[in-house]
């Protein structure tokens, strides 16, 4: 979503530019959480022994993870050796209550009824069932039998920015408010120990968690944050480095090394170009709600923007305490920028993934009249 900016007389960079969609309410829903160390000691030195437990646990101790949470704790449940069929059968069990209490908890933010709503969309990539979870949350929670619903499937850590575009276009559209839930359950597919090292697999098992997290977008009123562009650049040529494979147990990530060199390669320009857009610069971007997709993915963000310390404080914050939870993860960052004493006016998300695809979303504080 686009909104070009026009001079008003103020002179600032988003002086003139008609009402939009703005986020008015924001919730989040965290299964049990588990520190690193305890996942290390008492599941994974087990599942990676032998000659990989000295490279897995270095892994496990530079992922800038200290907990995270799951539906299903390996300490509790070792599901590496079950069906495909059994981990879709919990993920419907599990990620029901979890969005509905993601939803609840954004709609009291925003003062909104589920009734209220015109459209909802829901983002996973870690679970399937028909009905979905948009049918089955919109009748638990009391929607209206007359709300558009959209589910999004399969696009990965990213895919919370483009659900926020869609949302926020049918809001502009429309006058009716939506609302975006991301859920995601990445500890159904732990993997079992594969015959050789499989160094993608001790990465991903390091690195993921599950959470929900929920957006409500209404008309532009005189508080929330504007959505006032969505921007995205996809990188075809590496479409092998990051891939979410169907197998026979469960979902299976392969994650190439090459992924932060990509990354690299394109941010820093995608960002100049949305900030330029809206006459802006980077000293002008009061707060950043990045993906910590893990450490490297955030240093080369750090590198490439020339950002200090401060500015991903919180997004490494994240990683630390919820870890890479996929689509939900890049929404986490940005309730942390919202719970701060004095939010920042602006903000920039960014979020990456599959294709390698980069997605880049501005936000700004609103300031229209009520």
């Amino acid at each position: 979503m686009v909104t070009a900016p026009e001079p008003g007389p103020s002179g600032g960079p988003f002086a003139g530019l008609r009402p939009g969609a703005a986020i008015t309410g924001i919730g989040v829903a965290l299964p049990p959480s588990a520190r690193q160390d305890d996942l290390w000691d008492g599941f994974f030195s087990g599942h990676y022994a032998g000659p990989r437990a000295a490279l897995a646990r270095r892994i496990f101790a530079n992922s800038g993870v200290r907990t995270r949470q799951s539906v299903v704790s390996p300490l509790l449940e070792d599901v590496s050796g079950w069906s495909t069929e059994q981990r879709m059968l919990r993920y419907q069990a599990e990620a029901i209550p979890l969005g509905k209490a993601a939803v609840s908890r954004a709609l009291e933010s925003a003062g909104l009824a589920a009734g209220d709503l015109g459209f909802f969309a829901v983002c996973s990539c870690t679970g399937y069932a028909t009905p979905g979870l948009d049918i089955l949350l919109a009748r638990d929670l009391g929607m209206s039998p007359s709300v558009q619903r959209l589910f999004i499937g399969h696009m990965g850590c990213y895919a919370a920015l483009p659900g926020l575009g869609t949302v926020g276009d049918y809001v502009t559209a429309r006058g009716r408010p939506g609302l975006l839930l991301c859920v995601e359950l990445t500890s159904l597919h732990l993997q079992p120990p594969a015959a050789r090292t499989d160094i993608q697999q001790i990465v991903s098992h390091a690195l993921f968690a599950d959470a929900a997290a929920a957006v409500v977008v209404t008309p532009q009123t005189d508080s929330g944050y504007v959505v006032r562009e969505v921007a995205a650049i996809t990188d075809t040529s590496t479409a092998d480095h990051m891939t979410w494979d169907v197998t026979d147990l469960g979902f299976r990530m392969g994650l190439s090394p090459k992924v932060p060199s990509v990354l690299a390669a394109h941010v820093r320009e995608l960002v100049l170009e949305v900030l330029g857009r809206h006459r802006l610069g980077l000293a002008d971007v009061g707060g950043w709600a990045v993906h910590p997709g893990g450490p490297k993915i955030l240093d080369v963000v750090q590198d490439r923007l020339g950002l200090d310390d401060t500015a991903l404080a919180d997004s490494r914050g994240v990683l630390a305490a919820y870890g890479n939870c996929s689509s939900p993860t890049v929404l986490l960052a940005l309730d942390e920028l919202l719970r701060a004493p004095d939010p920042p006016r602006s903000i920039v998300m960014l979020a990456f993934g599959p294709g390698l695809t980069l997605y880049v979303t501005l936000l700004e504080a609103s300031t229209l009249a009520a």
